[in-house]
């Protein structure tokens, strides 16, 4: 099953994967690939290993893995989702979980605490309910300031080193999502496409970026979509500002692609789809500053 039990107060939160020199203007982060669960975490959940494990992006850190090896960052949370999320922001938290009241600077009312998948999940991805018993307050706290904001800390430093080295950053924040998600997000009789680009309709990166990653998987073979059903998280949302130099390009890969969703366990086409994104990731690097300002000036200017 690939997931290893660890003990939560020897527990690393994450690991950045240098390039020996960093030579293309890309960051690469897998928030959601972690599968370290602390024993504790297991110890107080009703649900066995593998069911914890639906929430992860199982394996997204390998399809991505030669982004160093292309000159560029890449960031891995060691953390499963289940455990924190760091892809949403960092209080959305669900007060039917805890046994006290929540601060006033907690987000109670977003919708991903109504679906019961805030900062920390009170339930995984086929909604089954995490916990046992009602938790301590201080023991989420504890879980963001020892996991969330040690991998927003490592995500901030690239950006910006990024951006200070080439004048801009394209962050590509890459994630999985389930093949069973196809008839309840996209209706009866539809599919959700193999590969989802998310760019929050635009406003998170410049649509060069966006249309450059999109014709290249056309051209490798992969049906593509935009922003449906994923326009990008917490992440995309909050790194993406394209005019003050971050472009944050959201990738969600259908899970049928390269593994068996019930077992865990990696299919064939892993190593095939990761050669794929190896072309993806020298095709981003191949972008400049004015290379993405010139496009979008273009577009602007048609009729």
């Amino acid at each position: 099953m690939d997931a290893r039990t660890t003990d939560l107060d020897a527990a690393p939160s994450h690991e950045v994967i240098e390039p020996v020199q960093q030579t293309v203007p890309l960051v690469f982060a897998s928030p959601h690939s972690g599968s370290r669960y602390p024993a504790q975490f297991i110890a107080a959940s009703r649900l066995d290993p593998l069911s914890l494990r639906s929430s992860e992006d199982s394996f997204v850190d390998e399809i991505f893995a030669a982004a160093p090896q292309e000159g560029a960052p890449l960031l891995r949370a060691l953390f499963p989702r289940a455990f924190v999320d760091p892809n949403r922001e960092p209080f959305e938290l669900d007060p039917s979980m805890f046994r006290e009241g929540l601060p006033p600077y907690a987000n109670t009312k977003s919708p991903r605490v109504a679906a019961g998948l805030g900062t920390i999940a009170r339930v995984v991805a086929n909604g089954a309910e995490i916990y046992r018993e009602k938790l301590l307050l201080d023991e989420a706290l504890d879980r963001i300031h020892r996991f969330y904001w040690p991998y927003h800390d490592a995500l901030r430093d690239l950006v910006e080193r990024t951006k200070a080295k080439f004048g801009f950053c394209i962050l590509v924040d890459c994630h999985s999502m389930p093949s069973a998600e196809s008839s309840h997000i996209m209706g009866p009789g539809k599919q959700v496409a193999p590969i989802v680009l998310g760019d929050c309709y635009g406003s998170s990166c410049a649509g060069a970026i966006t249309k450059t990653a999109e014709h290249c998987l056309d051209r490798l073979g992969y049906g593509v979509a935009r922003n449906v059903p994923y326009a990008g998280g917490f992440v995309t949302r909050h790194y993406g500002r394209p005019r003050e130099g971050c472009h944050v390009l959201q990738i969600e890969i259908n899970r049928r692609l390269y593994m068996d969703e019930s077992r865990m366990e990696r299919k064939a086409h892993l190593a095939g789809l990761s050669d794929d994104m190896r072309h993806l990731i020298r095709t981003l690097g191949r972008l400049t500053a004015h290379d993405v300002a010139e496009a979008d000036r273009r577009g602007r200017s048609k009729p």
